[in-house]
Formats: C-alpha cells, sequence, structure tokens
C-alpha cells in the first residue's frame, strides 16, 4: 500500500483560497483528525463528493476555517481516496495547514506525484499525462489547444485504435499458427497484408502530426542576426511586446544574448536576440564575447532571422553575415528593415540561400509586421492542414520516436508476407510492433521514462 501524500495545489502567494490535496488509501481517516465539522458530526459521517465546511486544526488549535471535499477511490484524479481541503490562500495560512496534514501522518508529495499515481491507478495514459504537463506550462492559446482534454482524448482514441487492430491481427495470425487445419483466424494472408497496409497508413498519418506539434508544444530555436543598428532589438521588442532590449543608435550596445520563449502566430520560439556581428569590435573583450555567442547561436538554431537594412547599401560585415548563416543548417528568413526609408540596398546581391523574403519597418503597424512574419514562420514550420482543435497531433518526441519504430516494423512485417515467409516471421515484427505503440500510452515503458516525465511537474499537481 502506497503512503499518504500531501501537497499544495494552488500556486503560491496571495490568494481567495489555497488548496491542499492528500490522496492515498486513509486520506479520508487522515484529514478528519485534523477537521472538525461546523456541525458537530464527523467528516466520515458526510458522504463523498459533498463539500463540508468546518475548522482546521493544528496541535490542538484552530487555525483556520474552511471546506473539506472527500472524494471515494476510483472517482478522484488520482484513483486513490483524496480529501481537498480549500482554506484560506495567504502563503502563510496553507503552508500552515499543510504542515498539520504532515503532523497527521502524511508525506510532503514529489514532483508530479499526483499525476504519476494517477497514471498507475490508469486514471490517465503517459501520453495524457505528458499532455497536463505542457497545458501547465502552456503559453499561448494554440498550446492550449494542443494539450486540452478533447486534444488528449482524440490523439488517445487514434493509439488505442492502431494498438486494437494489431491486436487483432496477432490474434488471428497465431490462431493460424497454432491451428493451421482448423478454418481460424479473422484475416487470410492478402486480407492481413491488406490490414497492415491500412494500419501503416494510420500510424504515417500521425507521425505527419509531429513537426507541428513539436513547433507549437516545444518550439523552436530561433536567432535575430545581423550587424549592429539594422533593428534585430527592435524586432526582438516587437515580437515579445516590450521593451526587453535595449534601442539606441550606439553600435555594440547588445553585448550579450537575450532569450526568451515567445509564442508568435502558432509557433513558439525559443528567441535569441544576439550582439551585432561587425569587424570593429576594438579591443573591447566584452563585445567580443558577445559576438562569438552570436556565431554560435547561427550554427545551431532552427530557424534564422537574418535583418539587413534597406537604407543602406550591403558592406563587408553584412557579407561576413552571409557567410556565416550560408553553412548553417536552420531554416533563413532574409527581414529587410526600415522599409519606410529610401531604398539604397541592391537586392541583387543578396544570395540565394533564403526560405523567405519580406520587409518591415519601425513606422508600420505592429500587428501588421508581426502577422507577416508570423505566416512566413507558420508556413516553414507548420502544416495548416492541421487543425490542433480537430485532429490528434503528436507533440512529444518519445511519441513520435515510438510510432516511428512501430512504423518501421509494420514495413518489415509487410515486407515478409510479400515475400512468402512463414507467418510466424511476420508475426515477431508485428509483436514488436505492438509494444512500440504500447510504449505511446505506458503500457510498456521503461520506469526511467516515467521518472524523468514526472519529475518536470511541479509539487501539487
Amino acid at each position: 500500500m502506497q503512503n499518504i501524500i500531501a501537497a499544495i495545489s494552488t500556486p503560491p502567494g496571495k490568494g481567495g483560497v489555497a488548496i491542499i490535496r492528500v490522496s492515498g488509501e486513509g486520506a479520508h481517516e487522515l484529514t478528519s483528525r485534523i477537521f472538525r465539522p461546523a456541525s458537530g458530526r464527523s467528516l466520515l459521517d458526510y458522504p463523498t463528493r459533498h463539500a463540508v465546511y468546518g475548522y482546521i486544526l493544528h496541535r490542538g488549535e484552530r487555525i483556520d476555517d474552511g471546506i473539506v471535499t472527500l472524494f471515494e477511490r476510483g472517482a478522484s484524479y488520482t484513483g486513490e481516496p483524496v480529501a481537498e481541503i480549500s482554506c484560506h490562500g495567504g502563503m502563510l495560512i496553507s503552508r500552515t495547514v499543510l504542515e498539520a496534514v504532515l503532523a497527521a501522518g502524511a508525506t510532503l508529495a514529489g514532483a508530479g506525484e499526483f499525476t504519476r499515481r494517477a497514471f498507475i491507478n490508469g486514471r490517465l495514459t503517459l501520453t495524457e499525462a505528458e499532455a497536463i504537463g505542457l497545458l501547465l506550462e502552456a503559453k499561448s492559446e494554440e498550446q492550449i489547444r494542443l494539450t486540452a482534454a478533447p486534444a488528449r482524448d482524440r490523439l488517445k482514441k487514434e493509439i488505442e485504435e492502431i494498438r486494437a487492430s494489431l491486436t487483432a491481427l496477432l490474434g488471428s495470425i497465431y490462431a493460424r499458427i497454432d491451428y493451421p487445419d482448423e478454418d481460424l483466424g479473422d484475416f487470410s494472408d492478402e486480407e492481413t497484408v491488406s490490414e497492415l497496409t491500412r494500419v501503416r497508413a494510420d500510424v504515417s498519418r500521425l507521425i505527419s502530426t509531429y513537426r507541428t506539434g513539436r513547433a507549437i508544444a516545444e518550439g523552436i530555436s530561433a536567432v535575430i542576426c545581423g550587424k549592429p543598428n539594422v533593428g534585430k532589438s527592435t524586432l526582438y521588442n516587437l515580437i515579445s511586446g516590450e521593451d526587453a532590449a535595449i534601442v539606441t543608435d550606439i553600435p555594440g550596445t547588445t553585448r550579450d544574448v537575450l532569450e526568451r520563449s515567445l509564442p508568435l502566430g502558432r509557433v513558439m520560439l525559443r528567441l535569441s536576440d544576439t550582439a551585432g556581428i561587425r569587424e570593429g569590435a576594438g579591443d573591447d573583450p566584452v563585445e567580443k564575447i558577445g559576438i562569438e555567442k552570436s556565431r554560435e547561436k547561427i550554427s545551431s538554431a532552427e530557424l534564422i532571422l537574418a535583418l539587413f537594412d534597406l537604407s543602406r547599401p550591403l558592406d563587408s560585415d553584412d557579407r561576413d553575415i552571409i557567410e556565416e548563416i550560408r553553412g548553417a543548417g536552420g531554416a533563413k528568413i532574409c527581414i529587410l528593415t526600415k522599409a519606410d526609408r529610401d531604398s539604397v540596398l541592391d537586392l541583387t546581391e543578396l544570395p540565394d540561400i533564403f526560405d523567405a523574403t519580406l520587409k518591415i519597418s519601425a513606422k508600420e503597424e505592429e500587428c501588421e509586421a508581426l502577422s507577416t512574419l508570423s505566416d512566413a514562420i507558420n508556413r516553414l514550420f507548420t502544416d495548416e492542414k492541421i487543425s490542433t482543435s480537430t485532429d490528434a497531433v503528436v507533440a512529444s518526441a518519445r511519441q513520435h520516436s515510438a510510432l516511428l519504430r512501430a512504423k518501421e516494423l509494420i514495413d518489415t512485417a509487410i515486407l515478409a508476407y510479400s515475400a512468402g515467409l512463414p507467418q510466424d516471421a511476420a508475426s515477431s515484427d508485428i509483436e514488436l510492433a505492438l509494444g512500440a505503440v504500447a510504449e505511446i500510452d505506458g503500457r510498456a515503458v521503461a520506469e526511467s521514462v516515467t521518472d524523468d516525465i514526472f519529475s518536470r511537474f511541479c509539487v501539487g499537481k
């Protein structure tokens, strides 16, 4: 039997209400020892899922009044008996109530331990648990749609259908292997290949959503680069929606790399504003370090936003930056700044290495400039046909890897049938494919994987 765990499940700080969650066998009895209903009855006399008003005690002394709701086994978030104590939302009082629960015999919950127990008790699949973890960290409406309950249900349903199809295929194959003289098994060899091809298409469809799901959930590493005073910090501030970077006419103002995760359209950008790359950095060691960091960011970024000033001709600094990004592996967008001024830059001098080119101006309406940039990035990193509101979308690298393994094994099984190999040769690949699919929802996954997933959760969830 697992121990009783407890934690504050609401954010720290002053608020109207704080909630202390208590979960485990005996949670109701433990809570009844530190809570006295105002009616004078025992807390255990009340039905579950009934809000009971009363007084919270610590060391026999009344410390607060609040409400307790009990949840029976199988009807709580964790699947265990749970008590939720609602008290006043001050930091000290909520900690004191938690201390009372711990003093009564509970253990402080670790990060993600409530959700881990929900997974262990079959209340959640591992896929759903991962989505909840992302939902807690959501910074955009698109991330919320990707990880909310309807999206979790769609992905769960598709994975369960794939698993059920492979299970049915295996059952038919084993029946035909074990009883070759009997008319057993739902599928002939031709029907088996046809069904495997259909399942492969379902797996491939889920795999195809990962690029979009990853760009929304995890985000893409993006770097703003260019020579000094070309408008890098202005663009960074425009995307962030605040004056996060200092904007001046003095070369070398930005000396370090500024980093922030910011939503832009559907995509989450892990955005870096870099120091201006120029030859004339002089003997300033700080600026030289900033320039070197800029080069490192350019080489590793998935998206490079290269800025060039339309009001000035290309110079040696611009050409050095072009050579710097030419060999980089990320997608490249050329942003021509100061479009409100007379154009001097000869566009024919820009090499054909960019995936998109757009013009912006500091005097342009912010929403128009952001919309233009957002559309360009969305085209590069998402599939506009995929909707997080209606489609099952894979956003986890772990899930994606398991689906790739499943598809490869299904392909091998189809080849085995096509080559006329014995049924048991193909069945072993189908069995391994089923195992890969089972890893997605946690039916067959290493404990180290679950440890890593739940360690990312906050305490209290």
